[in-house]
């Protein structure tokens, strides 16, 4: 059906293949990196009043220096402890543990697939899209990815984007285009989407009330945001494809029909996708509901696709055991944040990376918070975690600066989403590479231009923010 194609994958010699880390070593590199770090930073803590930190209310604690703590024999007693072996290795079931709702998500929806694949309904409509735009990646990209920006930045959908990919993958298996595209046009534009944040209810709702600004306002600028940066992410993912030596694709005049079992399950599933971002919102779901709703669609999904019992169970195994990979991911992402949560030095990073911003002229105040937040999304990669935990201390010292609140809450948009693109500790983006098998080092070796352009186009629209006063 396809003429020909090359792409980066083909054109990478064994020499760049060889330095690329398997996932899972990568992050227990980071998990063993921040174990040590625990032994040279102080312990403190700020006050908090309902989890909200009280500014100018760090105080150091007392840290055992006791050599035990390497091979985890000490005692309990003591209020801050850094890391030891024993310590390391517990924290890789705590982070299971803590992201298990997450990683059953993450399951449920590959079970789903499993079921929606053996249909044959995403064969036969992935056949029409491709046949029907002849195979045009440059009309579907810019399409699709307007479309997923547009969910991530006016309803803060990303996580859910986790039901796409296969369906991505599955396209450009068919325009036998790389992998690594198919996950740029999800990953970046659901990125680019984050960073504007339009109307985004998970996080403006967080950062905005702590600046005491009025919840979604200044929009109009997120929007020039999401505007720009997404021109600039498209032309990127095209160009990479064209460089890449993808040609378009010559196709039969005929393609096969849609039996009515299969637009059954298609339309189910549209409207199952669109119930699920209603549902999300006006019900507050989070991830065990959302599992819990994927098993329920997979149920209904094999009833109009004619699947028998077994089969569907057997499908549903199947599309589990893809998952295995991410899921372990992002259980390792979050034992990182396990040990230093358990060691007390989250707060100590946040105070000495406020220190920076303190005296300075508002834009490289912007700058400084930018940069800051974009150090901790290493950290502590949840977004209203982390707007929760530094705001509430970078907020008045920007104060000082001249900044306005939406002012902050723009630079600490741009610090979070710049750098979530390439975080070695990002376990949704970890768990999305490798479903579709892209090795993290060619992931950050592709995106590393985009995000050094974005984060200068950032740099410019927080000079203009902090000179009309926004």
């Amino acid at each position: 059906m396809v003429k020909n194609t090359a792409s980066d994958g083909e054109r990478t010699g064994g020499r760049r293949r060889a330095i690329d880390v398997h996932p899972v070593l990568m992050l227990l590199s980071v998990l063993v990196l921040c174990a040590a770090l625990t032994h040279v930073l102080d312990a403190g803590s700020f006050q908090r009043v309902d989890g909200r930190v009280i500014p100018g209310t760090y105080a150091m604690i007392e840290k055992s220096s006791d050599w035990l703590h390497l091979l985890g024999l000490a005692g309990s007693g003591e209020a801050a402890r850094p890391a030891g072996l024993i310590t390391i290795l517990q924290a890789i079931p705590l982070g299971l543990l803590k992201n298990a709702p997450l990683i059953f998500m993450v399951m449920f929806v590959g079970g789903m697939f499993g079921v929606f694949k053996q249909t044959g309904a995403l064969d036969a409509g992935l056949d029409q899209l491709v046949h029907r735009t002849r195979g045009n990646v440059y009309l579907l990209a810019p399409a699709l990815m307007c479309t997923l920006a547009i969910g991530s930045s006016f309803l803060g959908l990303i996580s859910e984007y986790l039901v796409v990919l296969p369906v991505l993958l599955s396209m450009a298996e068919r325009l036998r285009l790389n992998s690594l595209y198919a996950v740029a046009m999800l990953l970046v534009a659901a990125k680019i989407g984050y960073i504007a944040s339009v109307s985004n209810p998970v996080v403006l709702p967080i950062a905005q009330g702590i600046v005491q600004v009025p919840i979604f306002s200044g929009f109009g600028m997120r929007l020039a945001v999401l505007a720009v940066f997404m021109v600039i992410g498209i032309a990127y993912v095209l160009y990479r494809i064209h460089r890449s030596g993808f040609t378009k694709a010559e196709f039969v005049a005929d393609a096969r029909p849609l039996s009515g079992r299969h637009l059954g399950v298609l339309v189910l599933l549209g409207l199952a996708i669109v119930f699920m971002v209603y549902a999300g919102r006006a019900w507050d779901w989070h991830y065990n509901e959302l599992s819990g709703y994927y098993l329920f669609v997979a149920m209904i999904l094999a009833a109009v696709g004619g699947l028998g019992a077994r089969a569907s169970a057997d499908a549903f195994i199947d599309g589990i055991k893809g998952m295995v990979l991410p899921s372990l991911l992002i259980g390792l992402a979050g034992a990182i944040h396990v040990v230093l949560q358990q060691a007390q030095v989250l707060d100590t990073v946040v105070n000495g990376m406020a220190g920076m911003i303190h005296g300075q002229s508002s834009w490289f105040a912007s700058l400084a918070i930018m940069f800051t937040e974009a150090g901790l999304d290493v950290l502590i990669p949840s977004t209203s975690a982390k707007a929760a935990i530094s705001i509430p201390i970078l907020w008045p010292i920007g104060q000082l600066s001249g900044l306005h609140g939406n002012s902050v809450v723009l630079a600490y948009l741009f610090g979070n989403g710049l750098m979530a693109m390439v975080s070695p500790t990002s376990g949704l983006m970890l768990a999305m590479l490798a479903m579709a098998k892209v090795p993290y080092g060619k992931w950050v070796r592709f995106m590393l231009p985009l995000t050094l352009v974005l984060t200068g186009v950032a740099m410019v629209f927080l000079l203009i923010a902090t000179r009309i006063g926004y």
